[in-house]
């Protein structure tokens, strides 16, 4: 396994394996890899003939009072979990080769990235697009892998290689989650313990409103309810409880018959902001 650095580097080669016909795949990660990452790099290296794995802690996606500073890093241990599950190259450049000075160009999504998270986290999914959009044109991959967990992530990027005519193909892989239900995350690092023993009550909240919608509740009077005992975890604060079209992430209509729902949450437990989601069948 090679880590390359350069982005010069890194498009010279996913350039020499196009040429040679290999078929690449991109794992785009921002590091402190868990087995959700291990899950993706599994998927990526049954698809392709080459994998690149990237981390790269991407300054452009936090905002001004968020964790770029402490975000949790482990370089080495991440290298061997790559170098474990078959990944080719590990691309870790470093911000100032990304975003040399003077970068001054984006790209923005405008309707999938406005709600959930968007909304809490202004300018999050215009660095989102942007880093990717990079790794796109330094990897070169015939598929990219994302996670569910980031739900409206993946239904973000999906639309931005959808309308820039992009020739990747977004594969979403299922959350991966611990025994108790929690889905796997690098910031599941900050929870304290008793937080960790309060963390999978997110999960038992989101599938007793996953239950309510298969019995024909109203997708409102669910969401009130959601937010209710989100609310009731100790020590929790609720970033935002939504059941959303998904597809669209846009409320969905009382008249609405068929098609799914997205049960997605946000929920800050002491220094960890902890999201999750569920796609629900709409009767």
């Amino acid at each position: 396994m090679r880590i390359v650095r350069s982005p010069r580097a890194m498009q010279r080669l996913s350039l020499q394996w196009k040429r040679e016909g290999k078929v690449t795949a991109l794992v785009p990660t921002m590091g402190a890899l868990h087995a959700g990452h291990r899950a993706l790099l599994r998927a990526a290296r049954r698809r392709a003939d080459k994998v690149v794995a990237s981390l790269f802690v991407n300054p452009a996606q936090f905002g001004p009072s968020e964790d770029l500073a402490k975000y949790p890093r482990s370089f080495a241990a991440d290298c061997a979990l790559c170098r474990a599950e078959g990944a080719d190259v590990v691309f870790a450049p470093d911000a100032a080769q990304m975003y040399p000075p003077g970068s001054s160009t984006w790209v923005i999504e405008e309707a999938l990235s406005k709600p959930l998270c968007g909304a809490q986290r202004p300018g999050h999914f215009r660095g989102v697009c942007t880093v990717v959009a990079k790794l796109f044109m330094l990897c070169q991959p015939a598929l990219a892998f994302f996670g569910m967990k980031d739900a409206q992530q993946a239904l973000v990027i999906a639309r931005m290689v959808r309308d820039l005519n992009m020739p990747v193909r977004i594969v979403a892989c299922p959350t991966v989650r611990e025994r108790d239900g929690l889905a796997l995350s690098s910031r599941n690092a900050y929870l304290g313990a008793a937080e960790r023993r309060h963390a999978p009550l997110i999960r038992e909240a989101i599938a007793g409103a996953a239950r309510r919608l298969g019995r024909g509740e109203g997708a409102a009077q669910v969401q009130r309810r959601l937010h209710a005992a989100l609310a009731m975890i100790p020590g929790a604060r609720v970033d935002y409880a939504a059941i959303v079209d998904a597809d669209t992430l846009s409320p969905p209509s009382p008249r609405r018959t068929g098609g799914a729902l997205l049960i997605a949450v946000a929920v800050f437990l002491g220094a960890a902001r902890l999201i999750d989601n569920e796609r629900v069948a709409y009767r």
